[in-house]
């Protein structure tokens, strides 16, 4: 598709491509970041703010110590950490060495790290060590040899950090008994690495920056190999996209992010670390996105002025009674990724704050923004946007031809800078989502109109079959979400003897006299027959990943 019809969507001043070749790292783009902002503040967290030049230092000793530990260029380090100052400071570290980060989800079970550490030959894991227990059950089945153990208050200071680390160990009990005997702590790390020598290694484009595992819901955990220029890429579009309202920051005030993404999801590591690295930015740290009045309390002693976050958050947040102590009036701009916005949430957030949430669309695979709605937009659309700057996307029909006709379904296919090299020694897999025209297979599938906005219908796996007809759970949530009453609900298929599957309907209710019979009027009025749920379910939350996705395969189990 030579001709980008979505051209004509973007804001004025937004380029028709970028140029991913302005750095020959991340490592040449963090380095920059150190020199040139070194004495502004990069990362806060619990009320401790961490400069650019510490940031560079720390990273600089941590970066001498691995390094010392007999690795070369090209291993992989695991990272399995909350949103804490020792995350940005070890990526740093890891990719300064000339080695690979591999991004571990805190909360795996054994089973899971077993098989993420196994896959990736990770030789090392910097953890937390309140997960340090899980870790002790798999080590001996993993290539891991070295482990740095970290604590929530390592980078507070002497009285504060060890007052933060009792009270996690001690009164809230948080760090489960473990037993690692050769692991190192992150400070004595830090200690051996200033008494080093740094080898600075050559790092070029197409060497690779990390493993980012996905897929774990259907099947195998796999492992997206994104290169140096592919995250490089995408920030580079991510930031000439917030531009037109980043540029009305007020001269001299420092662009501001909240991360209460997880640092371990690709979203907020290019979005939120790497973007903001890029822009001389600060990160307001959240390590737990949760605890809904703490994020709030922190986010009340900030200005701030991006906000990356999930449907779920966004919901979560304008719904709770402490939303008004946080000053929301210099936030430009709201992405909303991971996960389908839903209008009524949109709604709300645009009422309560002044600024829109622009939902954005991605994958682990694409490093991970491939579209996203103008930042410059008020109406809430109902879409994943228009393809970024220099990235190319088209719908494919179920033999692999591209559909030509506006407002067609077909499997969303992207190609693009910040596309990945494939999956981690699984060339097998990788040849089944990459066309011979270099185009990565979504899984998505979705519709574009003749403005280029693409709109998802759903994955191909989340789709209902009623009688024959399809139904895209993504609909009728979209149309449940907005009945007064309900705070959030979900949509599955399930066995059914006379229409092979029936919709199952799952709400949590804002309104405790929500009645199922006003859910099914309203169903009826709003979905033409086959869409209606004939089971509707009350529940008291849904189940969610860490980063706030739901987990429809947990709704399916549960009949």
């Amino acid at each position: 598709m030579t001709d980008r019809i979505w051209l004509k969507s973007y804001p004025s001043g937004v380029p028709a491509d970028i140029d991913p070749g302005q750095y020959p790292s991340l490592v040449a783009l963090m380095e920059e970041a150190f020199h040139k902002y070194a004495d502004r503040v990069a990362y806060s967290f619990m009320g401790k703010d961490i400069t650019y030049a510490q940031t560079e230092s720390l990273s600089n000793a941590f970066a001498t110590y691995l390094q010392g530990l007999g690795m070369v260029k090209g291993d992989r380090v695991a990272i399995m950490m909350p949103n804490v100052p020792q995350y940005p400071v070890t990526v740093a570290a890891i990719l300064r060495a000339g080695f690979v980060v591999v991004n571990v989800n805190p909360l795996y079970t054994p089973r899971e790290l077993e098989h993420q550490l196994k896959d990736s030959g990770a030789k090392a894991i910097v953890i937390i060590e309140n997960f340090a227990t899980t870790l002790e059950q798999c080590i001996t089945h993993t290539p891991v040899k070295h482990v740095v153990l970290c604590a929530m208050g390592d980078q507070l200071g002497l009285l504060k950090g060890a007052l933060v680390n009792y009270v996690v160990r001690n009164v809230k009990k948080m760090v489960p008994a473990y037993n690692l005997p050769n692991a190192v702590r992150f400070n004595e790390a830090i200690a051996q690495g200033t008494r080093g020598t740094f080898k600075k290694p050559d790092i070029k484009p197409d060497d690779i920056a990390l493993l980012q595992y996905t897929g774990g819901t259907t099947g195998v955990s796999k492992g997206a190999v994104l290169l140096h220029r592919n995250v490089i890429a995408n920030v580079l579009q991510s930031e000439v996209w917030n531009e037109p309202v980043m540029k009305k920051v007020p001269a001299g005030e420092q662009p501001t992010s909240i991360c209460a993404l997880p640092l371990y999801h690709i979203f907020a590591f290019t979005v939120n670390m790497m973007l903001s690295m890029r822009m001389g930015g600060k990160t307001i740290l959240i390590p737990n996105p949760r605890d809904l009045p703490a994020v709030l309390k922190e986010l009340s002693k900030h200005t701030f002025h991006s906000f990356p976050a999930v449907n779920t958050l966004f919901n979560g947040l304008a719904n709770h009674p402490d939303f008004n102590t946080v000053n929301w009036k210099n936030l430009k701009v709201s992405v909303g990724g991971g996960m389908a916005v839903q209008g009524a949430v949109a709604k709300l957030w645009l009422e309560k704050t002044g600024c829109p949430i622009c939902e954005g669309y991605g994958l682990s695979e694409t490093s991970p923004s491939a579209s996203c709605n103008p930042v410059t937009a008020t109406e809430f659309t109902g879409t994943i946007g228009v393809p970024l700057p220099s990235t190319w996307m088209k719908l494919l029909d179920d033999e692999g031809n591209t559909v030509t006709e506006l407002g067609v379904p077909g499997e969303i296919a992207i190609k693009g800078p910040q596309v990945m090299a494939g999956y981690w020694q699984r060339p097998d897999e990788t040849a089944k989502v990459m066309t011979e025209d270099g185009y990565f297979k979504s899984g998505d599938v979705g519709v574009m109109d003749e403005r280029g906005f693409f709109k998802i219908v759903d994955r191909k796996k989340d789709m209902v079959l009623v009688s024959g007809f399809n139904v895209y759970p993504n609909e009728v949530e979209e149309v449940v979400a907005a009945m007064p009453g309900v705070m959030e609900c979900a949509v599955v298929g399930v066995p059914d003897e006379k229409s092979g599957e029936a919709v199952k309907l799952v709400i949590v209710r804002k309104d405790p006299d929500l009645t199922e019979e006003a859910v099914r009027e309203f169903c009826r009025h709003e979905l033409t027959g086959y869409k209606q749920p004939k089971v509707v379910e009350f529940r008291e939350e849904l189940p969610k990943t860490p980063v706030g996705k739901i987990l429809r395969r947990e709704l399916r189990d549960k009949k």
